[in-house]
């Protein structure tokens, strides 16, 4: 098996006959998809997606694949291949496109119609080339071959990638329901004459690969939907994500079944579901929707909502009603459902949300009291199918956690997938297709890009240390006029302190202390304003160790007089 290692070098050339493969996100994190192709000399993208950021990221709202790696080759770039419009696989493609706007989208129906309303709001104009499935294209030396998978959105792909170095088949996000609302199932066929044909290399989907079975079908989930509208007695209200046409119509269903209105908020909400309306995804049936101004006007039993916020987004509209700061107020005749899963790492958010509203009186009912809701990954009964049927040469498990890439890794051993064509990478790993077989060569920079507001990749890991100790450990400030020919102190010192749990009244014995440490200073015929301020840091650093065990940031401002 081969392991990513910290100490892999810069990888060689790119081998004249072979295929190479690099992620500059998805391994090793939920979120972030990109991987890169290369061959002879260009190179295709497939997926270029986000990660949202958690608590230890504070004021970040988005996080990017970094593009460094293929930034000096943009006019390289054949095409950009989407698997599905979710924005872990999308949402990064405007500041792809922001650096080269010519570069070919491909990708289905519903999934290019959301990315150009998101790339409307970056007034980009993109290349759109919209692909079904049993579709081939060729791009440059890539001949893409697109086959139907079932997943949480409707359109979903999956992609053979063909080269005179092999045939890579990635699945993209998929599931393998049986019985789907939409009746497009995964192409299991397709799978197997690929399979039959020969799979040089699978790159499939490992975000359930420890839950062991099959997935429950979403068909399972009406009859729960319709049991939460009949007991609610007031007004219902259901979160999902923005992109899940297929539980929305359900929630209508549902409303139209009970005699309710359906009202959707947020922006993103009635973004996606007013593109999936126009392009039959979604079927809104004639006077059952409403207008937010009209919420006032309908009796609360008469009426759903449909917003954003399953995942306890701080600025998403459920959790604004869970904190008061929201126009729409929970009461205690509300019933809330969260119709989703809980993605990791957003649990704490999750639960913040759900103790709030139900503070306020609300019935809460979400995946851990009902079934309201299944996963769109494919737990592990199936990706052992789809390995058995691709029978592939090499392995490479994707879009998952370490744990889920090495679960999946075990499963495709115990299919008789070679160990050592089982490859486990991270972000930045090289991995080099050649003569059938996958192996590590190197690594390239894969790190965080960070978005905040209007900046992108100018906030660094240094800032986000410091907004951390600044929100968990606050400021202390100390301004000193020093006189610019004897050094002495003229003005000040003045200190003042922000959240940082300081008492006021004990500011006198460091001002002593530091009256006493510039004096000494200036003795010593030291002038500098750059010593003089890392004296007066470490100073006060000191005395808060000392005295309230607390390391908060100092902030000494020496000023020449």
């Amino acid at each position: 098996m081969s392991h990513p290692h910290p100490e892999l070098s810069e990888p060689p050339a790119p081998p004249e006959d072979g295929l190479r493969i690099v992620a500059l996100g998805g391994l090793g994190e939920i979120g972030r998809n990109m991987t890169v192709f290369e061959y002879g000399g260009r190179l295709l993208v497939v997926d270029c997606g986000v990660l949202f950021p958690e608590t230890e990221q504070p004021g970040i709202d988005l996080i990017l694949p970094d593009f460094d790696y293929i930034r000096d080759r943009l006019d390289d770039v054949e095409a950009i291949v989407l698997t599905h419009g979710h924005e872990d696989h999308i949402g990064a493609v405007p500041y792809l496109l922001r650096e080269r706007r010519d570069i070919p989208v491909v990708g289905s129906k519903l999934t290019m119609a959301l990315l150009e309303a998101k790339l409307a709001e970056h007034r980009i104009k993109p290349v759109v080339d919209v692909v079904a499935e049993s579709e081939r294209r060729t791009l440059g030396p890539f001949e893409c071959e697109f086959l139907a998978v079932n997943h949480s959105i409707p359109d979903a792909l999956a992609v053979a990638v063909r080269t005179p170095a092999g045939v890579v088949l990635h699945t993209g996000d998929f599931k393998m329901d049986q019985l789907p609302l939409d009746g497009r199932l995964t192409d299991l066929p397709g799978f197997a004459r690929l399979g039959t044909e020969g799979v040089d290399l699978l790159m499939s989907d490992s975000t359930n690969a420890e839950v062991p079975g099959f997935v429950t079908s979403e068909r399972n989930i009406g009859p729960v939907v319709d049991e939460v509208f009949r007991t609610a007695d007031g007004r219902l209200i259901v979160a999902c994500f923005a992109s899940h046409v297929h539980r929305v119509q359900q929630v209508l269903d549902a409303a139209v079944a009970n005699g309710r209105r359906v009202c959707f908020v947020g922006r993103s909400m009635v973004r996606n579901m007013g593109v999936a309306r126009e392009l039959g995804y979604l079927q809104i049936p004639e006077g059952i929707m409403v207008e937010p101004k009209q919420l006032d006007d309908i009796p609360p039993d008469n009426l759903v909502l449909v917003c954003t916020g399953s995942q306890g987004e701080p600025m998403s509209a459920l959790s604004r009603m869970a904190n008061r700061d929201h126009q729409i107020r929970i009461t205690d005749r509300d019933t809330v459902m969260l119709a989703s899963s809980l993605i990791p790492g957003n649990e704490n958010a999750v639960n913040r949300v759900i103790n709030g509203l139900t503070r306020w009186g609300a019935r809460v009912v979400h995946k851990g009291n009902a079934l309201v809701h299944v996963s769109g990954h494919a737990p592990a009964g199936e990706l052992l199918y789809v390995l058995n049927v691709t029978r592939p040469g090499n392995f490479m498990p994707i879009h998952g956690e370490w744990r889920h890439l090495r679960a999946h890794a075990k499963l495709a051993m115990l299919t008789g997938v070679p160990e050592d064509n089982v490859v486990i990478a991270e972000d930045g790993v090289v991995v080099d297709l050649v003569d059938g077989h996958a192996k590590i060569v190197g690594a390239v920079p894969a790190g965080y890009v960070y978005v905040d507001g209007l900046s992108v990749g100018e906030v660094t890991e240094t800032s986000l240390k410091d907004r951390r100790i600044l929100g968990e450990e606050g400021f202390v400030s100390i301004v000193v006029g020093i006189d610019s020919t004897s050094g002495k102190v003229v003005a000040g010192p003045e200190i003042h302190a922000r959240g940082a749990g300081i008492v006021n009244e004990d500011f006198d014995d460091i001002l002593e202390r530091l009256e006493s440490v510039l004096a000494d200073a200036a003795g010593d015929g030291v002038n500098d304003m750059h010593q003089l301020n890392q004296l007066v840091r470490r100073t006060v650093g000191k005395w808060v160790s000392d005295k309230y065990r607390r390391r908060p940031m100092i902030i000494p401002v020496v000023v020449e007089v």
